[in-house]
């Protein structure tokens, strides 16, 4: 049995390695269009590759995936974010799971998990071919595949598999030659991406991290809570990129101009906001504003919000009065900002849309359209939250696509 894995990503090294290690006497061979190889992974985390979730309720896993989570339940049965980090440890891979429930390396360098697939698929014996697009897929009779390549020069192939796992793509152009073989496709469009605020003054505090922020777009119910990162060109951080995540389609079909509110401190409570500041009055009321900061915000960012609140900082807090105590609790409860544009980071493009999942069969990860044709990670329409989600959608479907072929 010949498979060809089409997608030199993480998707499609996990599947080719399934598809090996469960059918030891078939030819591999995992074909990718660059010449780069697990580039995702060399980037992500900072470098560091966020290689899955340390979340082990399978209801809260779906829930973290705005496009496919429904779909990836009975999924992550067959193997799950424990499958993947027992998956690495027993190739040597040390991981750690850290505070907010991200899982890495201990090496905290992604070459750690390149190495590992690399070295997986050296012993497999699993073949690699660098820049070698795929111009099209033509079933045959006998129901195989062909291939056929974007070079003139390289003759076709055939093979009795093929598992897709091209990852996301940019424009709906890239999914034609999918479309072109009966697959829905749904129109792709950033998923991950930050708030670009050019008018905004707040991007003066470039930098500084409020660590428990409660963001949300005005005019839904959409809301993400964790990390904010002010940036030279908005927000940014864990709260802003799964908002956006959530948001996706909404963003997009406004333009992404919106306002987003900001809790600076996560408190939706506002007596329990005033409650705190008539502690810090009973107990410091000789202090000036600027040297008392509540509910540990940065200085820098609390010296930004008493002026955004029109506050002296050199008032004392004895003399904040009501009225200075609610224009405080609203600039820290509900700060307005202009949202103009977002920001992707092109080497971490994430995208929602991608093949239709009603064009697959989620339990062996085939095509419904076209026999002996499978996919494997973010080409399909599944996207998941900032966190390792994505990584673990990955190693989920590139297991079962891989099994099953």
């Amino acid at each position: 049995m010949k498979i060809a894995i089409i997608g030199g990503g993480a998707a499609g090294f996990f599947a080719a390695i399934s598809a090996k290690e469960h059918h030891a006497a078939a030819q591999v061979i995992l074909f990718e269009k660059s010449n780069k190889l697990l580039a995702k992974v060399r980037i992500s985390g900072g470098g560091r590759c966020n290689v899955t979730t340390g979340c082990t309720s399978t209801k809260l896993l779906t829930e973290a995936y705005p496009r496919g989570g429904k779909a990836l339940k009975k999924a992550f049965q067959v193997f799950h974010p424990k499958d993947t980090m027992a998956w690495f440890e027993s190739r040597g891979v040390a991981l750690k799971t850290e505070a907010d429930g991200r899982v890495f390396p201990v090496s905290n360098n992604s070459q750690t998990i390149i190495d590992c697939l690399m070295k997986a698929t050296q012993k497999l014996g699993i073949q690699i071919e660098m820049s070698k697009g795929i111009k099209a897929i033509c079933p045959t009779a006998g129901e195989r595949l062909r291939l056929e390549f974007s070079d003139k020069n390289a003759s076709p192939l055939t093979f009795d598999k093929v598992i897709v796992a091209t990852g996301g793509s940019p424009k709906r152009s890239g999914l034609e030659w999918l479309e072109g073989l009966g697959h829905q496709v749904v129109d792709p469009l950033p998923s991950l991406f930050t708030f670009n605020m050019p008018a905004e003054s707040v991007t003066k505090l470039m930098g500084v991290v409020a660590e428990d922020a409660l963001v949300s777009v005005q005019g839904t119910k959409l809301k993400s809570a964790g990390p904010v990162l002010v940036t030279h060109w908005g927000m940014s951080g864990p709260a802003v990129l799964k908002l956006s995540s959530l948001a996706a389609r909404i963003l997009h079909e406004k333009s992404y101009e919106f306002t987003a509110q900001i809790n600076w401190i996560n408190i939706p409570n506002q007596n329990a906001i005033i409650a705190e500041l008539n502690d810090i009055i009973a107990e410091h009321s000789q202090k000036m504003l600027s040297s008392v900061k509540p509910f540990s915000l940065p200085q820098r960012l609390w010296l930004y919000l008493l002026k955004r609140s029109e506050m002296p900082t050199d008032k004392r807090w004895g003399e904040l009065g009501k009225k200075g105590q609610n224009k405080l609790t609203t600039t820290l409860s509900n700060d307005i900002y202009e949202v103009k544009g977002k920001t992707t980071f092109k080497e971490e493009f994430v995208t929602c849309g991608g093949v239709s999942l009603e064009s697959i069969d989620m339990k062996t990860m085939q095509s419904r359209a076209c026999p002996n044709l499978y996919f494997a990670g973010e080409v399909m329409n599944i996207d998941g939250i900032t966190g390792g989600f994505n990584f673990q959608a990955a190693w989920t479907t590139g297991f079962i696509a891989g099994k099953l072929a």
